[in-house]
């Protein structure tokens, strides 16, 4: 097998690729060519002699998993669908599986969704408030990602509160297993104790995998850090590629402890920094690395670039978020109007999809809306509603789980009432008491030769009747391959559960149902190009475009976050978190709503006594700055030409309007104050008096010709 030679690579890079000898850490700068690194390295273990299907290179989305997939395939060809290129989710499925029976689950358990999980956990605690089971949910899931179980986390509790968190956890933990389930948090723990407790099956994946590469590495919490020593052994071959600068998931569970213990676990470590920088200008270079600066460093790093020195960042205050956002639309349309940034003396014509808006937290973009809205100009709210969380395809999605697993029974509930079918919640209840008193699930429990006696005649017989049609369903989707195959089979059952009336019956608007059944038809085609090897898998469950059947297509559904990415290359301004835009560019970047408060997020008062950003302040706190610093300092580092920073002199809290100050940070970045201070409305107003007297004077030349 022929790999293209690793051509284009800067001398750290090669270092990095070529090294084969142990455990190898890339400190990988943002915009350094990472992915790059990681997919020259594959064509380069493959050229030394691994098997292509003995490498598996591991990432954090699906997104990255996808094109990390397109990359190598560009590279090495038809070997890259050997590679075991995928999630740490979806590496944690694969194992589960396979060998998930040695913890008494079955290969086809069923993956729950976070509603399922708040629901399941609002019965556990006994409470109809959403919000209160959410808050059991997200500690439930950081105790998870800590490897605790619900016996450590009790024994551990420091208050009634964890106490009785860890109580319901013990209930939660429970009905996951009766119900043949897991939550997304399973899917690294369940691996973790597999590899653990049983050493035939730690041997099996030893076995498996001849090297492991990990992206994004600073965003691995715990428990992801064990399963990855026990994967790649005493031998250690693995590379992790991060960028401790880039450390922004500590809420979530993410720890920089797992980049302080690899030198420690690892003696061998070979540490190897990539910091020449391919995207952005120097001057946002400059401003990234001052603002990281004040951050205590594991590994120092410098970041540069050879693209020159670019525009200078601006900062631009504003009266109040709507002058904010008006001011943010004037710097678009005078970019776009054509006083753009200039790239090595270059300049071009700016599209809608070269700005972005980043801000800290999600209630920051109404104001940029309305204004982008009044201004005419298209744009997209990034990590909105994903297809997959519209009720509608969780419908769906509930029947194909419930044929995957018939145990599974939060999927047996939605499906047995979406549509309705005259089971009401009377006979539903009957039946779930009836489960609980013999340990069942619901769905064992329909065709038990007992339930007869606790319902009536005419419940047990349209029990009977779903049961024996979720049974025929099962079959025939078992028995469904290829495309044209599967979409025949979805459009009639939608027609036998007459589910486009169910839509249009459920909704006041026509319109409103019309697009729910456009998605329904949409989600239809997409199972049916996967069932014939159509898509790539990007949950990396299967890593070949085979043609399937139904079933097997149903069972990764659960991983997936998105139906397609065609809606990334739409001609529209971006608006974004920080959080939702780490990993990604644009050639212009503005940075909103930069104030004490906000970014940092809510320090202030309760940093220190005194309020002063510089004051004193408790270790807790400190850590919690120097996130919000690296949040900082992943937004600068966005941006490719162009980079505005704004902060307004007021901003809502509330119903109130409350003084504000500029973040910190801006002061950090160290800028020129001789071209920092921008006014785009202005240089707008100044381009269209330009136009207008170019226009005026080509009007007085016609004039004057003769003939005229």
């Amino acid at each position: 097998m022929s790999v293209a030679p690793a051509t284009g690579l800067n001398t750290a890079q090669q270092e990095a690729v070529n090294y084969m000898h142990g455990p190898c850490l890339v400190l990988a700068g943002a915009g350094s060519g990472k992915t790059r690194v990681i997919t020259h390295k594959i064509g380069r273990l493959i050229q030394c002699g691994l098997e292509p299907q003995r490498i598996a290179a591991i990432t954090f989305t699906n997104k990255a998993a996808t094109e990390m997939r397109e990359r190598a395939k560009s590279l090495i060809g038809k070997a890259a669908k050997e590679v075991v290129i995928c999630t740490f989710h979806a590496l944690g499925v694969r194992m589960m599986r396979q060998d998930g029976e040695v913890l008494g689950l079955k290969p086809a358990f069923s993956i729950l969704d976070s509603d399922d999980v708040t629901s399941i956990l609002k019965d556990c605690g006994g409470s109809t408030d959403a919000a209160t089971a959410r808050q059991w949910q997200w500690a439930i899931s950081l105790w998870k990602n800590m490897g605790l179980n619900a016996e450590a986390a009790l024994a551990q509790a420091k208050d009634d509160n964890e106490r009785v968190t860890a109580t319901i956890m013990g209930r939660y933990e429970e009905r996951l297993t009766a119900y043949q389930s897991v939550d997304f948090d399973d899917l690294i723990s369940l691996p973790l104790k597999l590899l653990q407790n049983h050493e035939h099956v730690r041997q099996k994946w030893q076995r498996l995998l001849g090297h492991v590469l990990v992206d994004e590495y600073q965003d691995t919490n715990a428990t992801q850090y064990e399963v990855l020593k026990l994967l790649v052994g005493e031998r250690g071959r693995f590379t992790a590629v991060g960028d401790d600068d880039q450390s922004i998931y500590g809420w979530r569970g993410a720890t920089l402890d797992n980049l302080k213990k690899l030198p420690i676990d690892y003696p061998q470590l070979k540490v190897i920094k990539l910091e020449q920088n391919y995207r952005s200008t120097g001057a946002i270079l400059r401003a990234a690395n001052n603002v990281i600066g004040p951050n205590p460093k594991l590994f120092p790093k410098n970041l540069w670039s050879d693209l020159g020195e670019g525009e200078p960042v601006r900062v631009v205050d504003a009266d109040h978020e709507e002058h904010e956002a008006e001011r943010t639309v004037a710097r678009i349309q005078s970019f776009r109007a054509g006083t753009g940034a200039t790239v090595n003396g270059g300049t071009q014509h700016q599209e809608f999809r070269d700005f972005a808006v980043l801000y800290r937290a999600n209630h920051q973009a109404r104001v940029f809306e309305q204004a982008l809205r009044k201004a005419q100009i298209p744009y997209k709210v990034s990590g909105g509603q994903s297809f997959f969380d519209r009720a509608e395809i969780k419908d769906l999605c509930a029947w194909f789980r419930l044929w995957v697993n018939n145990d599974d029974d939060p999927a047996f509930l939605r499906s047995i009432t979406t549509p309705k079918r005259g089971i009401g919640h009377t006979t539903l209840g009957q039946l779930g008491v009836f489960a609980g008193q013999y340990k069942l699930s619901l769905f064992e429990a329909l065709f038990s030769p007992s339930l007869g006696s606790v319902l009536p005649k005419k419940a047990l017989g349209s029990l009977h009747e779903f049961g024996r049609y979720v049974n025929d369903l099962e079959f025939r989707a078992r028995h469904t391959q290829g495309a044209e195959a599967a979409r025949a089979f979805l459009t009639d059952w939608l027609k036998e559960i007459d589910y486009e009336k169910n839509l249009y019956e459920g909704e006041d608007s026509e319109k409103l149902a019309a697009a729910r059944w456009t998605n329904v038809m949409e989600f239809c085609d997409w199972m049916a190009a996967r069932c014939g090897g159509q898509i790539d898998d990007a949950a990396g469950v299967s890593t070949s475009t085979e043609v399937k059947n139904l079933l097997e297509v149903a069972q990764t559904i659960s991983l997936l976050s998105t139906i397609s990415e065609r809606q990334t290359d739409q001609n529209v301004v971006t608006l974004s978190t920080l959080h939702a835009a780490k990993g990604l560019e644009w050639p212009h970047v503005m940075l909103v709503g930069v104030t004490e408060g906000m970014l940092p997020f809510k320090l202030g008062d309760e940093a220190n006594p005194s309020g002063r950003a510089d004051g004193p302040m408790s270790e807790g706190i400190l850590e919690k700055l120097q996130e919000e610093r690296r949040l900082m300092y992943v937004g600068i580092t966005r941006a490719q030409r162009s980079l505005a920073v704004s902060w307004t002199r007021k901003r809502k809290k509330g119903r109130d309007m409350i003084a504000a100050q500029p973040s910190r940070f801006i002061a950090e970045m160290a800028l020129d104050k001789t071209t920092v201070k921008e006014d785009p409305r202005e240089k707008l107003k100044a381009l269209r008096a330009e136009f207008a007297k170019k226009a005026l004077d080509a009007a007085t030349a016609a004039a004057a010709m003769p003939g005229a």
